[in-house]
């Protein structure tokens, strides 16, 4: 029986993700995905040829319909990058738009959180110690990359800087000296 995953309307990351679930709980078979523009198309025909599976794609009107065909592969366990640490100095990503910038920050949090491999950590600094605040629209991706082992580590200064302390609601709070042991002894530093 064919899986249906219909994702119209949805905004970037969301097709994507949702139809790596699927995919994830399909143990073999074939799955489509229905979505409205040519971006999610792409993205997700990528997704499905780096996960091996065989790809084709049908346009009926404007939504394109996208048959995946899974031969019976496990999904790759949850891995959290034993070196690797996050660190966001910013409660956007990117410049101009600060309101792209924030939208931009969610979604990458967002799409962090549904991925597969995590880094071990993550340090907010400065203006990123807001996303771990009550009222963040990322405070769920936080949680949740918590929940899944992820440490989140919020600096005690910004937060006392901001006047934020009270309103932490996921992670902990460090120091400096905290924050520079994590950084040298990363085996790798993302910085955002």
């Amino acid at each position: 029986m064919e899986n249906l995953v219909d994702v119209r309307g949805l905004a970037c990351p969301e097709p994507v993700i949702h139809t790596k679930k699927a995919l994830e709980t399909l143990e073999s078979g074939e799955l489509t995905a229905i979505v409205d523009n040519e971006v999610a198309r792409d993205n997700i025909v990528k997704l499905a040829r780096s996960l091996d599976c065989s790809v084709q794609v049908e346009q009926q009107g404007q939504d394109y319909y996208i048959h995946i065909r899974k031969e019976g592969f496990s999904a790759t366990a949850l891995a959290t990058r034993p070196g690797q640490v996050l660190l966001i100095t910013t409660s956007a990503l990117g410049q101009g738009s600060v309101e792209l910038g924030e939208i931009l920050l969610r979604n990458f949090l967002y799409t962090l959180a549904e991925s597969e491999v995590l880094p071990q950590r993550l340090i907010l600094l400065n203006a990123g110690v807001k996303l771990a605040c009550e009222g963040s629209p990322a405070l769920a991706s936080l949680m949740e990359l918590e929940r899944k082992g992820v440490e989140v580590l919020a600096c005690g200064t910004c937060l006392d800087y901001y006047q934020m302390k009270e309103r932490l609601c996921v992670g902990s709070i460090t120091n400096m000296y905290s924050v520079v042991e994590h950084l040298l002894g990363a085996e790798k530093v993302i910085t955002l």
